[in-house]
Parts: C-alpha cells; structure tokens; sequence
C-alpha cells in the first residue's frame, strides 16, 4: 500500500488536473455559443445561395463557368479543417483519418493527392506523410470572412489554373455539442448534383449576366468554405467542451478513491501505533 504522503501527493495532482479540465470546459462552453449562433446565422444564407447558384448553374455553358468544367481526374487537392490544439477528443483524428482513406481512394485510381492544411494538427501530422502544398493556420482561431476567402482563392486559383483537376474539404459538421458528423464535401468542380434537383428558371441580369456570375460564383465557393470553417470551428469547442467533462468527471472519481485509499491507510498506521502503544505498555507492567 502507497505510503500516506505519496498519496496524498496524487491527490493534488489530482485536484489540479481536475481544477483545469473544469475551466477548459467551461471557456469551451462559453466558445461554443458563440460559434454555435455563427453557424446558425450562417446556414441559411449559404443554403440560399447554393441553390441559387445550383438554378443559374444549370443554364451556363463550360465559358460561362470555369468553376464547373469536369476534367479528368489527375491531381486533387485535400483541404481539411482541424484545430490547432489537442484535447478534443476524436475531433482531430477523425479528420485525418478520412484523408488518408480519401487520398488512398484518389491515388487508386491514379490520381496525385496534395493538400491545404487548415490547421496546426493537420499540417504538423500530413506533412509527414503527404505532400502538403500550403496552410492557413491563424483563420482557426478566430473564423472570419478574409480568412475562408484566402483558402477559396488557393483551391479556385489551383482548379481554374489546371493544377488541381477536383477540390474535396474534409471537416466536421457541427450538429450539437456532443455529435461532430465527419463531412467530405467536393468545393471543386461545381457539383452537378446539386445542379439536378434545381429548378431551373428564367432570369433577369442586372447589370449582366457576365459581370453578375463573375462575382456571384467566387462568393457562392468562398460561403461555402466560411461555412465549413464556422461548422469545425463550432464542432471543436463542442467536442473540447466534450472531452473535458468526461476529464474532469474521471478526475472526481479517481481523486475519490484516492482519499478512500488514504483514509484507509491512514486508519490503518493509526491503529498500529495504538497497538505498538499498547504493546509497549503490557511489556512496561509485566
């Protein structure tokens, strides 16, 4: 049995682990409600816009829309969003185990994968073993605008160019504090699914039908990617939030029985001093 001072070493130990878990789950908390109304406030406008562009879509020609053009597929650029910090859970780990299966699926078929980390996790662990072309680190700390609109305008520059013949973002859905839905969702080409189930509808330009497209389209992809960053964004401080309750409750337990243990053994060398006591005083009067 640990002696009464190393236990009640562990036990601090304990206490503090257990002091800092609580406040991470509860700045997470904070965190989340916020990213939580963002991705709320967010969704409508960028589902309106999709379908929007997936009506316009389905009346343009190859000229009309670079961004649509299908080509054969040779080179494919993985974009997936992770934190820059640990310590929530799965959230990490589940996006880059989707890139491997993702990549291992193009590189079957022929294809060459490179990647855009977004992230600290994802750059520090693919560059290891992929061919990692650029990063963007700063926008997971803080989501905004000008951030989605410099990862767009890497994968619209690479697909118009030719570099890339298909853009994929791997990221998580946020659907509620608890439950992070693991996405792979094609940015590039266009898709014409979405095109498929669109009305199709006659429609006036203003001031025309070029100027207009060439900034509708680039907006409807950049939404699309601040949409994406605002659901990791929220699924993190969801899944650290998460991660850090069942901490902090597996703390309570074990720092439980740790006193349980030190209770008892402190019971225990109290008793035998009562005994030595008692033996030396019989050995005294006999």
């Amino acid at each position: 049995m640990a002696n009464l001072k190393e236990l009640r070493n562990r036990i601090a130990s304990v206490s503090s682990t257990m002091q800092i878990t609580s406040a991470m789950k509860m700045v997470s908390a904070a965190k989340l409600k916020r990213s939580q109304d963002a991705i709320v406030q967010m969704r409508p406008y960028a589902e309106k816009l999709t379908a929007l562009m997936g009506n316009v879509s389905a009346t343009l020609d190859a000229s009309e829309n670079p961004y649509a053009l299908e080509r054969p597929v040779q080179n494919v650029l993985l974009i997936p969003m992770t934190a820059n910090r640990g310590l929530c859970g799965a959230f990490n780990s589940s996006v880059l185990k989707r890139v491997k299966v993702v990549s291992d699926r193009y590189e079957a078929e022929g294809a060459k994968v490179s990647v855009f980390a977004v992230g600290k996790k994802s750059r520090d662990l693919l560059k290891k073993t992929m061919n990692v072309v650029g990063e963007e680190l700063e926008v997971v700390n803080q989501v905004h605008f000008g951030g989605a609109q410099r990862v767009a305008e890497v994968a619209m520059e690479g697909f118009t160019s030719g570099t890339y013949d298909k853009v994929v973002m791997v990221y998580n859905q946020f659907k509620n504090a608890a439950v992070q839905v693991l996405q792979e969702e094609q940015l590039l080409p266009i898709s014409a699914a979405s095109t498929e189930s669109a009305s199709v509808g006659d429609y006036l330009y203003e001031p025309n039908k070029v100027q207009l497209l060439e900034e509708l389209i680039p907006t409807s992809i950049k939404s699309q990617v601040f949409k994406a960053l605002l659901d990791s964004q929220a699924s993190e401080h969801g899944a650290r939030m998460t991660s850090m309750h069942k901490a902090t409750d597996n703390a309570t337990t074990m720092r439980d029985g740790l006193k349980l243990q030190y209770n008892k053994a402190r019971q225990a060398a109290i008793t035998n001093e009562i005994l030595e006591i008692v033996g030396g005083a019989e050995a005294l009067n006999g």
